[in-house]
């Protein structure tokens, strides 16, 4: 009996060790450990492609971000039994967002070409992350280079815009990478894309703004997708799944994304 509780007590001090150790590390009565915020999910599988809609996220064409969004209207601190917000001052295109072809065409926004319509099938599914070359705008020529395999449906395109953490900075910046009207042309009459992603808050570079998404938009088939966390991914086959804000008549908005591996 002696020999056999000699044996047992190297166990039962790294019993013993290994419950003090967990105990010390649970938080004392009351306490609540803080929330992590994640972007990668599912042991590196899944990725969550959405900026968070914070004061400082930058706001097109602007200076000094999109400002507060969220602010309490009913506060426990403050003797209320629940908490509520309200989000205020929120454009339909902040942050990582849809553009509709009511966007730019005022025909389809009063045919209801609004973001309810918007087909979920084009913002789900199969999707190539493919990167731009840094040296200049999306031309017709970029387009032609970067060899998109027909019937290729969504395509994700990550620019120098990624590189130089634009959607990081609170100022808008219009030297940004876009598309120029040509490169967008050559997507639509060459390729089968029709979901259209890009790393900035706008598909088209400043230079170029309304002829690229009138080229885009026009034949109500592609769904642009703007603003998207692109950083710290490798290029190559995903799925993408995107679900836009339901906001009846709205010409855009708010869209949460995420990637996920083959």
């Amino acid at each position: 009996m002696k020999e056999l509780c000699l044996l047992l007590l190297p166990l039962l001090l790294l019993l013993l060790v290994t419950a003090d150790e967990a105990w010390s590390s649970y938080p004392a009565s009351g306490e609540v450990p803080p929330a992590e915020v994640r972007e990668v999910y599912g042991n590196g599988r899944l990725f969550d492609i959405t900026h968070r809609l914070k004061p400082d996220l930058p706001k097109f064409d602007s200076t000094g971000g999109i400002g507060q969004l969220y602010t309490l209207v009913q506060s426990i601190k403050n003797g209320s039994s629940y908490n509520e917000g309200e989000i205020n001052r929120l454009l339909t295109h902040t942050g990582t967002h849809v553009d509709t072809p009511g966007h730019f065409y005022q025909k389809y926004f009063e045919a209801g070409y609004t973001i309810e319509s918007l087909d979920l099938d084009v913002l789900n599914g199969p999707a190539l992350l493919i990167d731009v070359p840094r040296d200049s705008n999306i031309t017709a020529k970029v387009m032609e280079s970067l060899q998109i395999p027909k019937g290729t449906r969504r395509v994700l395109f990550r620019t120098l815009n990624t590189d130089r953490r634009l959607m990081y900075q609170t100022n808008y910046d219009s030297s940004y990478v876009g598309f120029m009207t040509d490169g967008a042309r050559w997507l639509v009459d060459n390729t089968d894309i029709k979901l259209v992603g890009v790393d900035y808050l706008s598909v088209a570079a400043f230079v170029d703004l309304v002829p690229t998404h009138l080229a885009l938009l026009k034949n109500r088939e592609i769904i642009i997708v703007e603003g998207m966390k692109l950083d710290n991914i490798e290029a190559g086959l995903y799925v993408v799944n995107c679900l836009p804000i339901r906001l009846v008549g709205a010409d855009g908005g708010p869209t949460r994304c995420i990637l996920v591996k083959n």
